[in-house]
């Protein structure tokens, strides 16, 4: 380590460790500020590479009728086959809260009719005065 400490001085530039926890420890012989500049370069394109996920919400209520609902999933459909994921959220209004077995069924007639494009991600389940169903899209077959 001293060896290269002193390697360092006399070629003016920074010795740096890239890995602590080896042994013996991995040291690079380089400009510092270089080094500072080429890691995050590489930081911001790999941030550049990720993929964000979008997540759309359709809402409905337990009396939503079932031409309304039809509308929706055609565009949650759309959604998903963009490679969005799709939130499907049933608001209980007054005395709805009452009967969550019709908001389970609407959610579960959403998840079959889009079944072919989509897969359940998060169960139909009870957050407040709402029932949240998250769909996601099925992984295409290479």
């Amino acid at each position: 380590m001293q060896e290269a400490l002193e390697q360092a001085r006399r070629a003016n530039l920074d010795l740096v460790e890239i890995a602590p926890s080896a042994n013996p420890p991995v040291v690079r012989i380089v400009d510092f500020g270089k080094f500072i500049y080429e890691q995050t370069k590489k930081e911001r394109e790999a941030r550049k590479a990720q993929k964000q996920v979008e997540v759309k919400e359709i809402r409905l209520r337990p009396k939503t009728d079932e031409h309304d609902r039809d509308i929706k999933i055609r565009d949650a459909r759309r959604w998903l086959e963009e490679g969005m994921k799709v939130k499907v959220r049933v608001r209980f209004r007054g005395r709805e809260i009452t009967y969550p077995e019709l908001a389970m069924e609407q959610l579960q007639e959403v998840a079959k009719a889009l079944a072919d494009v989509a897969v359940v991600e998060q169960a139909p389940d009870m957050e407040g005065r709402t029932m949240l169903m998250i769909l996601a899209p099925k992984p295409k077959k290479s």
